[in-house]
């Protein structure tokens, strides 16, 4: 039986591991799974702060882009990595609020299987037309919307995804019946919408901002507390009575459940700090967004309440999920 000398140096031994474990770390490439396809505004905020994040901590922050299941493929890839720092994923609402909220059987757990590190950035939600089509806003576009039933499609990034919620709560909220066409992410999406294949969009509004500014989408209202600097002339949802979808949308970063502690505050700290850098801010805010930045506790507590209630519109819209969808 070992001597309790023995047993004091050895527990010594194993505290004295941990602080060195997070200095040492990241010694090699870690890897960040965006869980939809490049372009969309996912992948737009998740380069800019991987690429701030490489500056940082030393080591190449690598974009993976995962995309399918409405975001679930890649929030999967991400909760069934090794927790050990060097595979992390971009959380949304969508991956981590509506997606679950409508297939439980989707592989994760939204809370129990992620280690949150921070939010990065808020951003509102925009609905969108093809140009071609003769609306110029909201009231005209209810009207079109009346006098066509079943007629009109709206583009999402996905089955389950916030903006599928979006779409179905706006039909709801107006009485109008619209055909849902999945993408497997905005930016396909977006692509077939400008081509006049599919006449509205709901996305958020990094991944649509460069197209309405070059004029290949039409604005019709967005999802944010105020009207936008970018966007004067366009209403809020809440300005045009429908407030339940006036909710804008987040991006967060997350690491595999049972991360080391040490390891998620090194995170957590590097990410703040890239997050107040006067470039990164400018930079997510030209695309559309509003920087955030929170403790690990605060974006748990956020996640835990996104899904809540993303629980709840799902269970009111009788909302299921379709695997043989995007």
């Amino acid at each position: 039986m070992p001597s309790n000398k023995s047993l004091f140096a050895l527990v010594a031994g194993l505290m004295l591991l941990l602080p060195v474990q997070a200095q040492n770390y990241p010694n090699k490439p870690i890897k960040m799974i965006i869980p939809f396809p490049p372009g969309g505004a996912t992948d737009i905020v998740g380069r800019i702060v991987a690429e701030a994040l490489t500056k940082e901590l030393g080591q190449p922050v690598v974009v993976d882009n995962r995309s399918g299941g409405g975001g679930g493929i890649g929030a999967m890839a991400t909760a069934k990595a090794a927790p050990d720092g060097y595979t992390l994923g971009i959380a949304t609402v969508g991956t981590h609020g509506t997606n679950p909220a409508c297939n439980s059987k989707g592989g994760y757990d939204a809370v129990q299987d992620f280690a949150p590190v921070s939010n990065l950035a808020r951003t509102p939600n925009v609905l969108t037309m093809f140009p071609g089509v003769s609306v110029k806003n909201y009231q005209e576009l209810l009207a079109l919307l009346k006098k066509n039933p079943g007629k009109l499609r709206y583009a999402t990034g996905g089955t389950c995804g916030v903006h599928h919620l979006t779409g179905a709560l706006f039909t709801s909220l107006t009485g109008t019946d619209m055909i849902h066409i999945p993408y497997r992410g905005s930016g396909p999406a977006l692509t077939d919408v400008m081509g006049g294949h599919v006449e509205l969009f709901f996305d958020s509004l990094p991944g649509s901002l460069p197209s309405i500014q070059n004029n290949r989408l039409r604005p019709i209202a967005v999802a944010w507390d105020k009207r936008l600097d970018a966007l004067p002339n366009v209403p809020t949802y809440a300005e045009i009575g429908l407030k339940p979808i006036n909710e804008a949308v987040w991006y967060g970063l997350v690491a595999p459940a049972k991360t080391p502690d040490d390891i998620i505050r090194k995170l957590n700290a590097a990410t703040l700090k890239v997050l107040a850098l006067p470039e990164v801010k400018e930079r997510i805010v030209q695309s559309g967004s509003e920087p955030a930045g929170t403790t690990p506790a605060e974006f748990g507590a956020e996640v835990k309440a996104t899904l809540e209630r993303m629980k709840n519109i799902v269970k009111a819209q009788g909302i299921t999920f379709d695997p043989s969808g995007p």
